[in-house]
């Protein structure tokens, strides 16, 4: 699409809908939904981006509406069930639900201590039992010095990580990392909100690429970020719907190698959906689409947020169309 003009989308509706358990700082997840020729699309930056970094996510909703997928080369894709800051008992409770045998667990979060962390991380190996893979998270929240001691403390008490994502902030501390632990480092925000998403890989910084269509600007801009850094990778939500979730799978879908199960389980981490058939992992697998569901349009009613809400992000919407047109 050349330019933006929401009065060529054949519907945009607002939605919200609670966190079953706080996530990444937040309880209520929002965004748009819009509809195109070729389906629907979701529109659905976190709140603390700004207009310029939720541009991709726009471009990604575009895509979504106005152009078919490629062509998958598997037709199931292998999740993680995702843990995220809550007690050991409730880890338990979540991958035992989940019928998956790879979880991703949060750690390094706000106001939790390192105790917390390898309690969660235990009680996560506790209820995987000795076969299934443990990944953690910090959402770049360690200095180098702290993600080293954290890292092997971490891996001690899962009895092995898979790898550990996004340690700290900078290319140059995941590579510092990298050289004196001896578990996979994994990028995330490192790609996803870089400039040159390709630098992680020549600085030998990680391991591991996590990559997500939506905030790379859609399924097709990822695969060539996929494909220029030469690293195995991994899919990952952007906790979205549905509607954008699918996209997600399309990417995971069409990439020619996936070593290791994707990050696309995340339904569960909203109390709620706006498509009738959510899209929830099956023993631990989820289906590839070939085109976005439909909204349906009770579910979507119920999850209409107030008049002020809709407007910011309508408004949001139209300021981040007009950087996408410059």
């Amino acid at each position: 699409m050349a330019s933006f003009d929401p009065a060529a989308l054949d519907a945009v509706r607002v939605y919200a809908l609670p966190m079953r358990n706080r996530f990444r700082g937040i309880t209520v997840r929002r965004g748009v939904l819009m509809s195109g020729p070729a389906g629907w699309g979701e529109f659905c930056p976190f709140e603390d981006y700004d207009d310029a970094g939720a541009v991709p996510w726009l471009r990604a909703a575009l895509e979504a509406c106005t152009e078919t997928w490629p062509e998958p080369v598997r037709d199931r894709i292998s999740v993680n069930c995702t843990v995220p800051a809550v007690s050991g008992e409730k880890a338990r409770e979540i991958v035992a639900a989940s019928g998956c045998r790879t979880a991703k667990v949060k750690v390094a979060d706000p106001g939790q201590s390192a105790a917390d962390d390898l309690e969660r991380v235990a009680a996560v190996r506790d209820a995987l039992g000795p076969g299934g893979a443990i990944r953690v998270d910090a959402n770049a929240a360690w200095d180098v010095d702290t993600a080293i001691e954290r890292i092997r403390e971490l891996d001690k008490a899962a009895g092995g990580l898979e790898y550990a994502e996004q340690p700290c902030p900078s290319v140059e501390e995941l590579a510092a990392v990298r050289r004196k632990v001896d578990v996979r480092i994994a990028a995330d925000e490192s790609i996803r909100r870089a400039e040159d998403p390709l630098r992680v890989a020549v600085a030998g910084a990680a391991d591991v690429a996590i990559i997500k269509a939506t905030p790379l600007g859609g399924v097709r801009r990822a695969l060539r970020v996929a494909e220029a850094c030469g690293l195995p990778c991994v899919v990952s939500s952007a906790v979205e719907t549905s509607v954008g979730l699918s996209a997600q799978l399309a990417l995971a879908g069409a990439l020619p190698e996936l070593p290791f199960a994707c990050g696309l389980g995340t339904m569960a981490l909203l109390d709620g959906d706006v498509v009738t058939d959510s899209l929830m992992p099956e023993q631990g697998a989820l289906p590839v689409p070939t085109a976005p569901p439909e909204p349906d349009p009770a579910l979507v009613a119920a999850a209409t947020p107030p008049a002020d809400v809709q407007r910011w992000w309508l408004d949001r919407m139209s300021r981040v169309g007009a950087l996408l047109e410059a």
